[in-house]
């Protein structure tokens, strides 16, 4: 039992807790707003953020991922990079996988060139686009800063024409050899060639399918400056990449990179924003090369294929460092296959050699021409669908899918392509491809197809057990499914 001194004290101890709990409870004024206070910052973020994104939207139909984008250059990038993160992420993460690998060079090392060399040379404009996409990833916690959307927006010219040149100027002996790409099959005509005398373009994107298999983005961009574009391209870029394009003034755009170029100049402006800008803002074809044309880095060379849907106008623009130039008609055709064309641009810009027909670029020029003289006439965008298709090895003459032909399968070679450097066996050839004509343009719309345009699939863990060589590219290379042939057209919305 209790003592009764015991009990009188717990009696009072139990009254004071039942008086204190009576009493209303007094907190200081700052305690009180210190959940609120925590939570606005947040709220704010949440939104500037939806003010950002404005009408932007996305939705993926045929293996693509469409984006609408619109707004000022900071909130089209800002829109590009919260839509797009997790696509970003994943791009970024294969780019530096394979610039690190076959450069041997560390990733600061690229990150270095895009502060220092390309971001003071880059338009007020497209730096707001740029710092967009870095506050997107930032606000869907995406660890990557400027400089890695900088080089991911430079990973065709940084490592394939600055680091060569870089290693020469600095006469490193333990450089690797490296030489500029040489990748897609594209073709343009107009009056005789097509079948309502209208332009018929069609572009096949060639590349490593570790990246390749990630190039499937539609954008349909609103900038508050220029023409809308409709264009294809890669998770991060400002630029179709690839390229191929078309803008509400009536300019279609594509290209084919021109193979064993040499050359870059360190105080030019980054190839990705001048093509970027020529789609954007030129209207003619003598826009287009103008612009090009204005701070020429040597970055990304290409056979530019142009098309003026106003005049009915095509162009090819040979572009080098050193020499360039321009064929136009309004009757005839062009077609591109990574060979460079001019004697002035071969002689001064490249080592290429136009006469060798056994390698890819010049078989498949065979090819192209074989196809446009034997269709005069009846060229329409379904000729175009199975010219992207097309497997015929014009060296061999006959039906096999190779290197040699339109629709590339590099890792079916046991010769690979010598002139850039992939290995027999390389996992690499067409990725997707695209078709367009006249109408189409007009309505600002194309036909897109992810994989190869045959209809075949690569699948990455047979490739890799049947060639260990390529084990390093394991963690990142994954299957690349074919997709059905595709329309899509600005301000499309989700069926």
């Amino acid at each position: 039992m209790l003592r009764k001194s015991a009990i009188a004290m717990l009696f009072v101890v139990l009254v004071s807790i039942a008086g204190w709990m009576s009493m209303p409870l007094r907190v200081p004024p700052s305690a009180n707003l210190a959940l609120p206070l925590a939570a606005e910052p947040a709220r704010k973020a949440a939104e500037a953020s939806q003010t950002l994104l404005g009408g932007a939207y996305r939705f993926e139909r045929g293996g693509w991922v469409y984006v609408h984008l619109e707004g000022s250059p900071r909130e089209i990038g800002y829109q590009h990079g919260y839509l797009l993160a997790a696509e970003i992420l994943d791009a970024f993460q294969s780019v530096k996988l394979r610039d690190t690998h076959e450069t041997r060079r560390d990733w600061e090392f690229f990150r270095q060139a895009a502060r220092a060399m390309l971001w003071p040379k880059i338009d007020r404009e497209y730096q707001e686009e740029l710092q967009g996409i870095a506050e997107g990833l930032k606000a869907q916690g995406v660890a990557m800063d400027l400089d890695d959307v900088v080089a991911l927006n430079a990973f065709e010219e940084l490592p394939d024409y600055y680091v060569p040149w870089y290693n020469a100027n600095h006469r490193e002996a333990r450089a690797l050899r490296l030489v500029s790409p040489g990748n897609c099959s594209a073709f343009v005509a107009t009056g005789a060639y097509t079948r309502d005398h209208h332009i018929v373009m069609a572009h096949n994107n060639w590349t490593a399918y570790l990246d390749g298999e990630r190039w499937r983005v539609i954008f349909d961009i609103v900038p508050r400056r220029g023409h809308r574009i409709l264009m294809d391209g890669f998770p991060g870029v400002i630029t179709s990449d690839d390229d191929f394009g078309v803008n509400s003034d009536g300019i279609m755009v594509t290209e084919t990179t021109i193979t064993q170029f040499a050359g870059w100049n360190p105080d030019g402006k980054p190839e990705f924003m001048r093509s970027r800008k020529a789609l954007q803002y030129a209207s003619s074809i003598d826009d287009y090369v103008r612009i090009m044309l204005d701070g020429n880095n040597g970055g990304y060379a290409n056979d530019w294929l142009l098309g003026d849907n106003k005049t009915g106008e095509i162009a090819q623009f040979e572009l080098g460092l050193k020499a360039h130039k321009v064929w136009r008609t309004q009757d005839g055709a062009f077609v591109g296959s990574n060979f460079a064309r001019d004697p002035e641009v071969i002689a001064q810009d490249t080592t290429f050699d136009p006469h060798n027909s056994a390698t890819s670029p010049n078989a498949r020029r065979t090819r192209w021409e074989e196809l446009m003289e034997g269709n005069q006439g009846k060229i329409d965008v379904t000729l175009a669908l199975k010219f992207m298709a097309d497997h015929y090895d014009a060296y061999e003459k006959k039906e096999q899918a190779n290197e040699r032909t339109l629709c590339g399968h590099v890792d079916a070679s046991r010769r690979g392509v010598e002139v850039w450097e992939w290995p027999a066996y390389y996992p690499g050839g067409a990725v997707q491809g695209k078709a367009i004509d006249s109408r189409l343009a007009k309505a600002l719309s194309f036909y897109a197809h992810v994989g190869h345009p045959c209809g075949q699939d690569f699948l990455a863990k047979p490739f890799l057990q049947a060639h260990p060589e390529f084990a390093w590219q394991a963690p990142l290379l994954r299957d690349m499914k074919a997709g059905p042939w595709t329309l899509f057209k600005a301000g499309d919305r989700a069926q």
